[in-house]
């Protein structure tokens, strides 16, 4: 039976089933498409990754014995998008049936099915083989019950799989350790030089702009520097564990100007295009761990792993469980547009200049720069989700849909109404004060809440709070902030409402 079988973009899983066996009667079809760069306007190293991933990818198969077709993007034949390729492979090469596995993107899903519903040949779909849990899963864990908890579908998990577990309870009888997660980065103290790769990516950029896709940020094209086989992608682990693993927990959710990557993985964009699989960063972490138990403290084994077991696979449930729907929400009814700024760089606040900057160049930020810095600002705001999403999808070489969508409109921006967190998570300068060093050098002053000079982030925390007090009130993670709040002078809230109307009239040149 002549077998076509569909391989997209974040499927380079070279451990998958379908590749045990070479069958002469089935071909592999890979595509890099227009209507793929175009659903949104992403980073120029997103393009430029999953291409040049994807390349190699199809290459090792070939010499693996595998039959592979590969459509690049500005080839003749390629007619831009997956049905259009895929029906006329299917009559060229006489398929007689027609394969692809689980999409990880709720429209991909979609039009995967619809055009299967229109073949008349066999079809199937399979899984992935990458997630430690299925679509479904989260869902039936929390079936009959009025709260989703990342922490209990995480305590799920780590029984499941019996990673820093003792029989049935957790290692040091404690399931969490985040409160030992939350330092700066001290003065004294110098970060590790991140790794970086020097992939020549010349020919795929060259294509890419050939193409008329429009992209944002830079890139350097003989000094890429992001993991684009599986080789590299464990090289990158390696690292990790051995140079960063001990400091990972304890400044997680540090800031700097001089420091981008700090002590975090940066697996990210490997673990989602599935070059490396997330039970294998985990065992390796943990094997590190019991090797290293006088140096690494267990804190920063439990935070890397909560990430990834917890954190991710949560993440995605919410998304199948959600979607489509929740691709709509709103809760707080937000109108505003996104200031250009947040393209450009091109913004007095430091924290923002420096977290956009850094986005920009390296399409990479870390979890608190993208929650509590760019996420942060957009809530008190009051942007639009939509544009937030827009935005996140298209700048982080790591961001696809089930993972972005979640993490923006849910974590981030409170769209979802208490989905994915119990409260906005918002802040004034003081939050990032505390964690970054980016504060000092700003054109605003971060002890301020009205004036010339005073910090954004002052006046709209309280606006925040002020503007949303019917939907917030009686959330009792927050009732301390409106008791802070109530009791302000009535000049002093006229003032700080004031001062955050006239920076919101004035958002494009902030």
């Amino acid at each position: 039976m002549k077998t076509l079988r569909l391989i997209l973009g974040d499927q380079l899983n070279h451990q998958h089933t379908w590749y045990k066996t070479v069958n002469n009667e089935v071909t592999y079809v890979m595509m890099e498409l227009r209507s793929e760069t175009d659903y949104a306007t992403h980073h120029i190293q997103k393009v430029i990754g999953f291409f040049s991933a994807m390349r190699i990818f199809a290459h090792e198969l070939r010499a693996a014995g595998h039959q592979v077709e590969y459509l690049k993007i500005n080839d003749a034949s390629n007619l831009q998008t997956f049905a259009f390729n895929l029906k006329r492979l299917i009559a060229e090469f006489n398929i007689t049936r027609f394969e692809y596995q689980l999409p990880d993107e709720y429209r991909l899903d979609q039009e995967l099915i619809s055009f299967c519903k229109q073949l008349k040949i066999e079809n199937q779909v399979v899984d992935t083989e990458h997630f430690l849990s299925s679509r479904a899963d989260l869902a039936v864990f929390f079936n009959g019950k009025k709260q989703l908890l990342m922490e209990s579908f995480y305590r799920m998990m780590r029984k499941r799989y019996q990673l820093l577990m003792e029989g049935g309870q957790p290692l040091f009888g404690q399931w969490n350790f985040d409160h030992d997660n939350r330092k700066k980065i001290p003065s004294n103290h110098s970060p590790i030089e991140p790794y970086l790769f020097v992939n020549n990516v010349t020919e795929v950029y060259k294509e890419i702009v050939e193409s008329g896709a429009k992209t944002i940020g830079k890139v350097e094209m003989t000094k890429f520097l992001w993991p684009i086989n599986r080789t590299q992608a464990i090289q990158l682990l390696d690292f990790f564990i051995k140079h960063c693993l001990e400091f990972f927990g304890t400044y997680q959710d540090a800031m700097s100007n001089q420091h981008w990557s700090l002590y975090h993985s940066r697996l990210s964009f490997a673990l989602n295009i599935k070059l490396i699989s997330p039970l294998e960063v985990i065992n390796a972490a943990i094997t590190k761990w019991e090797e290293n138990q006088n140096t690494i403290a267990f804190h920063q084994l439990e935070g890397f792993v909560r990430q990834i077991l917890g954190w991710r696979e949560y993440m995605r449930g919410i998304y199948w469980m959600k979607m489509p729907n929740y691709a709509q929400l709103n809760y707080f009814e937000n109108k505003r547009a996104l200031p250009n700024w947040f393209w450009t760089g091109e913004t007095k606040m430091n924290c923002l200049k420096q977290s956009v900057d850094q986005s920009l160049e390296y399409a990479y930020a870390h979890h608190i720069q993208r929650l509590m810095v760019t996420g942060n600002f957009a809530l008190l705001a009051g942007i639009h989700p939509d544009e937030v999403d827009k935005w996140y999808l298209g700048i982080y070489i790591d961001a696809i849909e089930w993972v972005e969508i979640t993490n923006t409109r849910g974590m981030s921006q409170y769209a979802d109404g208490g989905i994915v967190g119990s409260k906005p998570y918002v802040s004034s300068a003081n939050y990032i004060k505390k964690m970054s060093n980016y504060c000092p050098s700003c054109h605003y002053n971060s002890d301020a809440k009205v004036g010339d000079k005073a910090c954004p982030f002052n006046s709209l925390y309280w606006n925040f709070y002020d503007l949303h007090s019917d939907k917030l009130s009686k959330n009792p993670r927050i009732s301390m902030m409106y008791n802070v709040w109530n009791k302000m002078d009535s000049e002093d809230k006229a003032q700080i409402l004031s001062q955050a109307a006239l920076y919101l009239e004035k958002i494009e040149t902030l």
